[in-house]
């Protein structure tokens, strides 16, 4: 672990505010990406992604430091989204809502990558290619929907993957590569709908 780090770590466990804030600012928008592809609502995803936080700046003294702060952060992140989950499965309500709200941040990254500004039509595929695909991704199975966001969203290695889920390393390229497959289906389903 870096000095760096284990400085903030400190920091943290001396319950700096400074500190706490910097764990927010460095890490709210990929924990809040992870918590929205397993929940498919934004608004229980800020929940959860607050109720992470606030865990693990309470329980940052039990971090053991064999990984990265920030695996043991999705890690927490992953057992607050399946938990959500189980409550929200337990009170008979649709964990599966439709994915047609976004963001304000999920909207203004849909412009076409380069200097010049996006065309309208440019704009409208790309708002339908995004609803297809987080719709697929709202098909597959929960730990399905956690390997493709960690992997291919959050750009974690499988090392890192196998700190957050606790799986073995041929597990999460197996599943990994059986969620793509399922994935890939499901877009296609669903980009050949009228």
């Amino acid at each position: 672990m870096a000095t760096d780090e284990q400085r903030w770590i400190e920091r943290l466990r001396r319950r700096d505010e400074g500190a706490f804030n910097e764990l927010v600012r460095r890490h709210q928008e990929p924990i809040f990406r992870l918590l929205s592809s397993m929940l498919g609502d934004a608004a229980e995803a800020e929940d959860v992604a607050q109720e992470v936080f606030v865990s693990v700046f309470k329980s940052i003294d039990s971090f053991r430091g064999d990984a990265a702060l920030s695996t043991w952060l999705y890690r927490v992140a992953v057992n607050h989204g399946k938990n959500r989950i189980k409550y929200l499965a337990r009170r008979a309500r649709d964990a599966q809502r439709p994915l047609d709200e976004r963001t304000e941040g999920q909207q203004a990254s849909m412009g076409v990558m380069g200097s010049r500004p996006a065309s309208p039509d440019q704009v409208a595929e790309a708002l339908q290619a995004e609803g297809h695909v987080q719709r697929a991704l709202s098909c597959l199975e929960e730990e399905q929907r956690v390997l493709v966001v960690l992997r291919d969203v959050e750009n974690l290695s499988y090392d890192e993957i196998v700190g957050v889920t606790g799986l073995p390393i041929g597990t999460v390229k197996s599943r990994l590569h059986r969620a793509r497959l399922a994935l890939h289906k499901a877009f296609r389903a669903l980009s050949e709908e009228p």
